[in-house]
């Protein structure tokens, strides 16, 4: 154990030399022994105790040495055995454990320190002062920290013999060093003074040692003298004077960031408020400032990835010496070795500093140990390295060097190996096959070798129609048309997502079309039309599917499935016509919702279609019977539009008539077989302010049309139709008389009403649409007192006739 006492008393020094900030902290683990060494003798049960604590620590560290051996990516395991070790004092186990974990990780400041402090213990001599400062080169290249700094320098000028007798090549040596630090800490704010300050010591020791006249030499040529007996700026030269008030301006601009960062207990809010602090000091673009802040973040924050990718990104538009850049990306990806966005812009960073292809290959393959978010991270690194490689073989350089694409094809196998399976059938897996393929054929000369990559993709993600098609396109682009066609017959029969098999079919006819003889293109017309009828058939049948399932799932849940199907009654067509007309007036009536507002019932009929021929319904399940649908239209706060341009849809009247929510529905009213607009349509709105509000655009144009917006009036109809006695028609209007037909340009009469004194009668052609107020054709007052004809009424009306007697009536005529 006397390793550990020199450990311990190391630490106790240091903490005696050091000063403010720049002191030592101590492990728990050195304080508690610190703390209880003084009682270890005093009885047998202490050093039973200590016994087995040995036991316990010795066993602690052989399972973390077995999880190390399988496992050196474990952070925390290399962090708790490396305390082990300094706690048992094995300076060389701990010294190996120390190089493993810098190999993998980069250690905070601290560990350093320790590290530092315990060589310089254990090996006081002078030929240990080298190792000694590359270790603190080495610490202080991973974090930003000024304590780490002021440790550096003080052991220089301490143990250096030439800077502690301040000979001229330890003053140089010395300055060299003070410089670096205030370059890489001097603009700290909160704690760069430290540095300033030791430098200020460091040069006023060396004043002391020179003499009066060679000083007083040196003041004259640095001009007036400095009159330390004034105030605090008398005396100096205004160039210092006017630096040092610019130089406190901007430190109490600044003071409110300070204040905030040094604040924040919780890291999320600290975080937050050094971005805030960034933010700031992009606005004055003082990059030495920039960096700075960066560095104080990524020391407090150093597994923040978002911090390191605006960090790097930053340096890549700033800074032009790739030398910095590279060195700040390989920090980001040993703190951040999850983040592949990091490792591919390591590597570019690598190939813009020229770094050797040993350097390229070692940050690749450490890339690839880690576990990423997502496979396509790895397909970036894979890919950057390609291009890295395919950037290098273009040069004589490397060709000199004895590359060759045998290292880019490796690399691409690679890839296929370790991400076919999981990118199957992407269009990631199928970028990569087709960029190594193309690479195939233009710099490794090897078409046989760009068949086989397509034929590798195909057997992985046959069923993906990009990859066929992309093989295809290259056999054509390479002249090879016979390949190209055995491929289409390979795949054209295949069933691909949505309409890829129909794609390919027709591909494959315009292939033959352009680059086939007659006989082939014959031969794929022959081959591709049963397959286009198989999926069209196959497509119907998908949709009568979906119809099917649609129409279940409207059907009510409650109905008794074992209810019989009752034929439609034929009740309606036997009544007399004035009940039937009330019947139907029923069907229409009004009903009044809870809201008050009045729901008209429209109804729409669907008629079985009949077959000429045997009379029957062509559909079993209507069967002659016809089913009725009612559709509730709410017209209490609805606008009926006219004159709309055909072209105009829903979409185009929501944004005329405002996207306020205040249409609630829009009905275009289209052709019952064309399906195509007739120019009108309804809209409910929600209230009627915005019904008045539509009704002021009345005559405005929409898609060249002007529109004629009125408020919908169910009630007119009835208002203005025929009330009193049924035979004395009030208007007659809507029906022409013969003098009105002749002034229409070329229109002839087809129908004419002959209006008596009580009478009318409609003659003509087209008198399928007689209304019940008009006589029936044939009928006059001649014919009063004359028995009715067979199936006329006394009215003049004829009998309904059943769907039977319609029925014998066609097979007859």
């Amino acid at each position: 154990m006397a390793e550990t006492e020199k450990l311990d008393e190391a630490q106790s020094s240091g903490e005696e030399e050091a000063r403010g900030k720049n002191q030592d902290q101590s492990t728990p683990d050195a304080r508690n022994r610190s703390h209880s060494s003084g009682s270890d003798s005093d009885s047998d049960s202490d050093s039973d105790s200590d016994s087995e604590d040995e036991a316990l620590a010795k066993a602690q560290i052989e399972a973390l040495e077995t999880e190390l051996s399988s496992n050196q990516l474990n952070y925390d395991a290399h962090v708790q055995y490396i305390k082990l070790l300094r706690k048992e004092g094995d300076i060389e186990k701990l010294r190996k454990a120390r190089e493993e974990m810098v190999v993998e990780f980069p250690m905070n400041p601290e560990m350093w320190r320790e590290w530092a402090k315990d060589e310089i213990t254990i090996s006081a001599r002078t030929e240990a002062l080298s190792s000694v400062e590359k270790l603190y080169e080495r610490g202080v290249s991973d974090y930003l920290s000024v304590s780490l700094w002021c440790d550096y320098l003080n052991f220089v000028q301490e143990h250096d013999i030439s800077v502690r007798e301040c000979s001229a090549a330890g003053i140089s040596k010395a300055r060299n060093l003070f410089e670096r630090a205030l370059t890489a800490a001097g603009l700290h704010i909160a704690e760069g003074h430290r540095i300033w300050e030791s430098y200020r010591e460091f040069e006023e020791a060396i004043f002391l040692t020179i003499d009066e006249m060679e000083s007083g030499a040196w003041e004259a040529s640095q001009g007036s003298p400095i009159d330390i007996t004034g105030g605090e700026l008398d005396g100096l030269s205004p160039n210092v004077v006017s630096a040092y008030e610019k130089a406190l301006e901007m430190l109490n601009a600044r003071a409110h960031f300070e204040e905030q960062v040094s604040q924040k207990d919780v890291d999320s809010e600290k975080l937050q408020e050094y971005m805030v602090y960034l933010k700031f000091e992009h606005s004055f673009g003082d990059p030495a400032r920039i960096q700075i802040l960066y560095e104080r973040a990524l020391a407090e924050f150093p597994v923040s990835s978002d911090l390191w990718s605006d960090y790097t990104q930053y340096l890549d538009k700033t800074f032009k010496t790739a030398r910095i850049v590279k060195d700040v990306y390989s920090r980001a990806t040993r703190n951040c070795p999850w983040v592949g966005q990091l490792w591919v812009r390591y590597l570019l960073s690598l190939e813009r500093s020229n770094s050797s292809e040993e350097e390229l290959s070692s940050a690749f393959e450490r890339s690839l140990r880690y576990s990423f978010s997502s496979y396509d991270e790895y397909l970036n690194i894979y890919l950057t390295r390609v291009d890295g490689l395919r950037r290098r073989l273009s040069t004589s350089l490397q060709k000199e060097s004895g590359m060759d694409f045998v290292v880019i094809r490796n690399v691409f196998q690679r890839a296929s190996d370790h991400l076919a399976q999981d990118l199957k059938n992407t269009d990631s897996l199928l970028h990569m096959h087709s960029y190594w393929a193309r690479l195939e054929i233009n710099m490794g000369k090897d078409l046989t070798a760009a068949h086989g990559v397509w034929e590798g993709l195909i057997k992985n993600s046959g069923s993906m129609l990009e990859a066929w098609q992309g093989y295809i396109a290259m056999l054509i682009e390479m002249g090879q048309i016979n390949e190209a066609r055995s491929l289409y017959k390979r795949c054209y029969s295949k069933r691909f997502p949505g309409t890829g098999s129909e794609d390919i079919c027709h591909s494959w006819v315009r292939f033959e079309r352009e680059y086939g003889s007659l006989e082939s293109f014959d031969a794929s017309v022959q081959k591709v039309t049963p397959r286009l009828q198989e999926l069209q058939l196959f497509a119907l049948q998908q949709e009568s599917t979906n119809i099917g399932a649609a129409t279940d799932g409207k059907e009510n849940p409650k109905k008794n499935t074992r209810e019989k199907r009752k034929p439609v009654s034929n009740s309606t067509d036997e009544l007399h016509p004035a009940k039937r007309r009330k019947d139907m007036d029923q069907k229409f009536k009004t009903h009044e919702n809870d809201k008050g507002h009045t729901r008209y019932a429209v109804e729409v009929t669907e008629v079985a279609e009949v077959d000429n021929k045997t009379g029957e319904s062509s559909n079993k399940e209507k069967d002659d019977h016809s089913h009725k649908k009612y559709v509730p239209f709410d017209d209490q706060c609805t606008a009926f539009i006219s004159n709309l341009s055909l072209e105009a849809n829903e979409g185009d009247l929501r944004n005329f008539f405002g996207a306020d929510g205040g249409v609630l529905d829009i009905r275009i009213l289209t052709d019952k077989f064309t399906k195509k607009s007739r120019g009108l349509a309804y809209i409910d709105f929600a209230d009627n302010a915005h019904l008045a509000a539509a009704l002021e655009k009345n005559k405005r144009t929409l898609l060249g049309k002007r529109l004629s917006i009125l408020k919908s009036d169910p009630h007119q109809g009835r208002k203005k139709g025929v009330t009193g006695n049924a035979n004395k028609p009030k208007n007659l209007g809507a029906v022409d008389s013969p003098e009105a037909s002749k002034g229409r340009r070329g229109s002839q009469p087809r129908s004419i009403i002959k209006a008596g004194k009580d009478d009318v009668q409609l003659t003509g052609r087209n008198t399928f649409a007689v209304p019940r107020i008009v006589k029936a054709l044939g009928w006059n007052d001649s014919n009063r007192g004359k028995p009715p004809a067979k199936g006329v009424t006394e009215e003049g009306d004829e009998t309904p006739k059943s769907n039977d007697e319609f029925r014998k009536m066609f097979l007859k005529n």
